[in-house]
């Protein structure tokens, strides 16, 4: 059966998660129980958050709709600027930090997908499984 759903009523039906640190809310519009094989949310990152995060449980697609940021890996200490319209990839569970110069509204895709309730541990990670969202 085809998933149609909108951001609005996904906002009202649990899917939308704010981050404990807050810095950060997410509409989960697709999740592991959609069985899509990935998740896709929508993200706002509040102005003037700057938080490091480390994915190793996921790889996670990032696309800018609005705002500007930047997000810089730790690895090798470079920063990439921000946009509407900036893609990046964190294909390699890269340890980074994201800053919100304005807020920026993002386009998430994690695989594997989310359960739904993630929030970020103290290495900056989403427990492959965490409480899904029911309904």
């Amino acid at each position: 059966m085809m998933i149609v759903r909108t951001l609005e009523d996904a906002e009202k039906s649990g899917r939308r998660i704010v981050s404990p640190d807050g810095n950060w809310e997410s509409t989960r519009l697709l999740l592991k129980q959609d069985n899509m094989g990935f998740s896709f949310h929508i993200t706002t990152i509040y102005k003037d958050a700057d938080f490091q995060m480390h994915y190793q449980n996921h790889l996670e697609s990032v696309y800018c709709i609005s705002g500007e940021g930047e997000v810089e890996t730790l690895a090798d200490g470079k920063k990439y600027p921000i946009r509407p319209g900036t893609l990046y990839n964190l294909d390699k569970n890269d340890k980074h930090i994201l800053r919100a110069f304005k807020q920026m509204t993002m386009a998430c895709v994690f695989n594997p997908p989310l359960n739904g309730k993630e929030v970020h541990n103290a290495e900056g990670a989403y427990e492959l499984e965490a409480e899904p969202i029911s309904g």
